[in-house]
């Protein structure tokens, strides 16, 4: 058996395939292990959605900001944009599946046997492993619930910024939403940066890359994520590993297989150039 992790999809299903055909993937044998933002921007979100749900128990992923907000567009909370490429997911015969499908998945993975942490974004450096599964499991409580629209209603804003164990209610889902799904940058004491997008090293001072910040996560644990696409899968430290490439936006769609590290991508299909760029604001999309 051998577990694959896979980067941002964004709906780019053909490169999907043919990333899982170099490794011969055998879903009755091995894992996959998705960083999340599987829809939105490529042009096959509804055949991407429908094929991991098919894979059962041979996937294990996290949502991310842009999965969000797709559950966002379909509780009609936020705007079905062209550019997102949603509207045959929305309008599939069997789109209200697929929703209550994809908003109980995770959004966090925790794997104490391979020491393997996935989250979409990563993890801020002002959690500790158990503080973190705390935090994702009350996210993931709301999104499953009949109030998830509320929830959905309310995790657009960059505010509260900074972690505190005595935060409640609608602040404390999104805090632990924006530090799941959306972070980038820190301030040196740990605080969330929700504005900077720009590509490592010309942040202003004082922000840092998350994962260049002094950890609470046991070292013995890798962490696993995606989101960041300009990192172009380079800069992390020893034990941190980014894995999106940019696929949608004409990069590459990349593989890595834990038992042995090897790494395996897969270029993007030639396809029309679709406006917009990989930095996007309190919105999701």
């Amino acid at each position: 058996m051998s577990t694959y992790l896979i980067g941002d999809v964004h709906g780019c299903f053909d490169e999907l395939q043919a990333l899982l055909a170099q490794v011969s993937f055998d879903p009755q044998q091995d894992q996959l292990w998705l960083t999340g933002d599987l829809v939105a921007r490529g042009p096959a979100s509804l055949e991407v959605l429908r094929y991991v749900r098919s894979l059962g128990s041979a996937v294990r992923m996290v949502l991310g900001n842009h999965d969000l907000h797709l559950l966002a567009v379909y509780a009609g909370i936020s705007r079905n944009k062209p550019k997102d490429q949603l509207t045959p997911l929305l309008e599939a015969p069997d789109s209200d599946e697929l929703i209550n499908w994809l908003r109980r998945q995770p959004v966090l993975q925790v794997d104490d046997e391979r020491k393997l942490i996935m989250g979409h974004a990563g993890i801020t450096p002002q959690w500790d492993i158990d503080t973190a599964q705390i935090c994702a499991r009350e996210v993931e409580a709301m999104l499953s619930s009949d109030s998830y629209p509320l929830f959905l209603d309310t995790m657009y804003g960059d505010m509260p910024n900074n972690w505190a164990p005595e935060l409640s209610g609608l602040a404390r889902l999104r805090f632990s939403t924006n530090a799941l799904t959306r972070m980038r940058y820190c301030f040196p004491n740990g605080q969330l940066d929700m504005i900077s997008k720009d590509a490592p090293g010309s942040a202003p001072a004082p922000l840092k890359p998350w994962f260049e910040l002094p950890r609470l996560v046991s070292p013995e644990y890798t962490i696993i994520f995606g989101h960041w696409a300009s990192l172009e899968g380079k800069g992390t430290p020893e034990g941190i590993i980014g894995l999106d490439t940019g696929c949608c936006w004409g990069g590459k769609l990349t593989l890595l297989r834990w038992e042995d590290k090897q790494y395996f991508t897969q270029p993007a299909c030639q396809r029309e150039a679709i406006d917009g760029t990989d930095t996007l604001p309190i919105s999701y999309d």
